[in-house]
């Protein structure tokens, strides 16, 4: 019996694809990353997920463990020899429980997270991970990632959501780390060990997550600031008069905007005259006397947001300010953001990092790199956003934005360095949100402590002496 026979017998032959058809699982979202594997595989519990790589452990076959498949790091490549086994968590998309009084949701590794949010919502709770691919991302590929988004600033990682794990490790054992507590200091914390992992040291095949209370009201805005410096004071005098209730703050500059409104019809400008420096704000209020509406149909955490402008409009703070007053304007404004990945491709494809640097070192950092690229790319142009709460930037450069060129190799890998840096010289991260999978590995092994880079070596080696779990991803060959 050959191995795909032996793998339909686990799972069905129904679920075990092979041949062509095989895109969806196959290629990433950028088009960068075509891979080959020899099989999808889609099993339909954590039992069949064990028995699959029980068998790849054996014939010593790499799994390439796969959520929703909207990775932008290369993390569920397939290779190109055609050896490896796709391991799609597709099937496993059942929520299991939610209990709403203790503000907790018991999930599979292949529930979309939409479905999570939807369902989080009938009890008036959410799960507060929102980012533009929840349509498709899938809780296993987030918690493997640690997935970030605009409502880290309030809520934290996807690390800091989550009380328990179950697990299948690299030889095909159970680990069972589902906790519902809040307190657990029984030994070494493998939880956090496999959040974050990208499937190089298990697959997450379950969760326990945390819910919280739906705001009960929300006051979305976005405004216009003469200077990047005023950002900071902005956001800390908001969550001083909200007591701390800004859930997302986001940076998006001028050429953003103009961008935006380029590449799509239906986008247009948030302000009459144009915001050089524009930022998308929500505070979602948790207190009655916030959410109530007053005598005149105010919602008073609006109208306290607004007396608040009106004070720093007059003292110049801000140049110009728009509050949504209805949930078709928020999700416009939403979707202004959201929309970033798309706009980052308008003018060819860009070089790309996801870096954090310290929130109060954000605008040193920006003046800083955009000279540093055009000195050495002075046709470049470079495109900067940010969830600005945290100090996550994406930057962006076109090399030859008027063709929509990529620009030599060389010049490329130049501005990369630079732009790391940069970082490095603020303290920051070359990755903030987005993973290591293939494309960071260079800079892993440019600016990860070597020390360190040797100590995961030692746990992959530990942990999968045979290699086959997600193998070349996050960790740099020697």
């Amino acid at each position: 019996m050959n191995t795909i026979e032996k793998m339909q017998q686990i799972v069905g032959s129904e679920n075990v694809h092979f041949g062509e058809n095989l895109a969806q699982y196959e290629i990433d979202p950028s088009g960068k990353y075509n891979g080959s594997s020899l099989a999808v595989v889609r099993p339909l519990n954590t039992k069949e997920v064990s028995a699959i790589v029980k068998l790849a452990n054996k014939m010593k076959i790499p799994v390439i463990p796969q959520g929703g498949n909207t990775g932008l790091a290369g993390g569920c490549f397939a290779g190109t020899k055609g050896n490896t086994i796709i391991l799609s968590l597709n099937r496993m998309n059942t929520i299991r429980e939610v209990r709403a009084d203790g503000r907790i949701a018991i999930v599979e590794g292949g529930v979309i997270l939409s479905k999570l949010h939807d369902a989080a919502a009938e009890y008036g709770l959410i799960f507060p991970l929102f980012f533009g691919a929840r349509g498709s991302a899938m809780i296993g590929g987030n918690l493997a990632t640690n997935a970030g988004g605009s409502n880290v600033l309030r809520y934290g990682n996807t690390r800091d959501l989550v009380l328990g794990i179950e697990a299948v490790m690299p030889n095909g054992d159970i680990v069972d780390l589902m906790s519902e507590l809040h307190k657990d200091n029984s030994g070494y914390n493998l939880k956090h060990l496999l959040i974050g992992s990208e499937g190089t040291l298990g697959i997450i095949t379950a969760a326990v997550v945390k819910l919280f209370p739906k705001p009960k009201a929300y006051a979305t805005a976005m405004i216009s600031i003469p200077d990047l410096t005023y950002a900071l004071p902005i956001l800390n005098e908001l969550n001083k008069i909200t007591n701390n209730c800004v859930e997302a703050f986001e940076y998006m500059p001028e050429k953003y905007f103009n961008a935006l409104c380029e590449r799509f019809d239906d986008m247009r400008q948030p302000f009459q005259t144009p915001a050089k420096h524009g930022v998308f704000l929500e505070i979602g209020a948790m207190s009655e006397e916030d959410a109530e509406p007053d005598e005149t149909g105010n919602i008073p955490i609006e109208s306290k947001v607004e007396n608040l402008f009106g004070t720093w409009l007059e003292s110049g703070k801000i140049l110009d300010a728009v509050i949504c007053k209805s949930e078709a304007q928020r999700s416009e404004m939403w979707e202004r953001r959201e929309r970033a990945y798309e706009v980052a491709l308008l003018k060819g494809v860009p070089v790309a990092c996801d870096v954090s640097v310290a929130v109060d070192k954000v605008h040193n950092f920006l003046t800083t790199v955009k000279s540093r690229v055009h000195s050495i790319s002075p046709n470049s142009e470079t495109l900067t956003v940010s969830h600005l709460g945290d100090g996550n930037l994406h930057v962006s450069v076109w090399m030859e934005p008027k063709t929509k060129g990529m620009g030599n190799l060389e010049d490329r890998e130049k501005i990369t360095e630079i732009i790391e840096e940069t970082v490095l010289e603020l303290g920051g991260s070359f990755s903030a949100e987005h993973g290591i999978g293939l494309a960071k590995l260079p800079s892993m092994s440019r600016r990860k402590n070597p020390n360190a880079i040797e100590v995961m070596r030692s746990i992959k080696k530990a942990l999968d002496p045979n290699n086959i779990m997600n193998p070349g991803k996050v960790i740099p060959a020697k």
